[in-house]
């Protein structure tokens, strides 16, 4: 009498394992495992493999496709292996290179830099919000600063198409006080400017006088601008 429920089919495995806790069938090789054999993907599903075939199973994945994220191999089941509880089933080498390709499955939707640390060299990947505005990085492994936008040392005070260039003390001294007092630097002709008050349109422009325009070459600015 009444209606019966069935359990999900995830928990068929748990299910044969608790009606028979010496044996069960893995559903890779069809044989008969001692229960101690049975692969355990944490607490994400608890289908009936057996160790040395999900193993395998890893191998195929990993080296001869490249993949980083490897669903179970459960009929419809969409839940990752996780590779912890993977770790001690395979090889080192082989969990080393999983580990990279999830490494890089990751970083793939972020910006990415490598240190200009010829000590260092390691990836920073840029995890904030401001996608394609950040400038000034710090390298996570040796403290280093640089630009992320043109992959160079830092360069305070100047544009990265200016960075390449040999600058002297002085030049980075000067840079160094730029980037320190917030200074802004014309984009027309890249003289330094400071705003002391009212709104933010700035129009740069030079001394209006013949002696000057003369020693200038009539160079005058005249660029309106964004403080």
């Amino acid at each position: 009498m009444g209606n019966s429920l069935q359990r999900p089919t995830e928990n068929r495995g748990r299910q044969e394992e608790e009606g028979n806790g010496s044996s069960f069938t893995c559903e890779i090789c069809i044989e008969p495992m001692a229960a101690n054999k049975k692969f355990k993907n944490k607490n994400l599903c608890t289908h009936p493999f057996c160790q040395e075939c999900i193993a395998k199973y890893i191998q195929v994945k990993v080296q001869d496709n490249n993949t980083a994220k490897i669903e179970c191999p459960g009929l419809n089941c969409k839940k990752n292996l996780d590779p912890f509880s993977c770790k001690p089933m395979i090889p080192s080498s082989l969990f080393s290179k999983w580990c990279d390709l999830l490494c890089e499955d990751y970083v793939r939707g972020y910006e990415r830099s490598y240190c200009p640390n010829r000590n260092c060299m390691a990836l920073v990947v840029n995890e904030c919000e401001r996608k394609g505005r950040m400038k000034k990085a710090q390298c996570p492994n040796c403290k280093h600063w640089f630009c992320f936008q043109c992959k160079l040392k830092w360069h305070g005070g100047y544009h990265c198409e200016e960075s390449g260039n040999l600058r002297d003390r002085n030049d980075i001294a000067f840079g160094q006080l730029v980037e320190r007092m917030k200074w802004a630097r014309c984009p027309g002709c890249g003289h330094c400017v400071q705003r002391k008050n009212g709104c933010h349109v700035v129009v740069f422009r030079l001394v209006n006088f013949p002696l000057f325009n003369f020693l200038l070459d009539q160079n005058r600015c005249l660029v309106y601008y964004c403080y």
